[in-house]
């Protein structure tokens, strides 16, 4: 079986709600600090800004 590498799978959770909406990827290595995007929150109906969460 092939190593799983430097990849780990994260949940994206809203800040106003903090809903958990979104799955991604990051590179563990390369990106040290938790990952914020702004990304629709379908519980808000908005656009906010959503960190990463465990």
């Amino acid at each position: 079986m092939a190593a799983k590498g430097n990849r780990i799978l994260i949940y994206l959770g809203c800040t106003k709600c903090k809903a958990k909406n979104y799955v991604t990827s990051k590179n563990r290595v390369k990106t040290t600090q938790k990952l914020k995007m702004k990304k629709f929150c379908k519980h808000c109906r908005e656009h906010t800004e959503h960190s990463e969460v465990k």
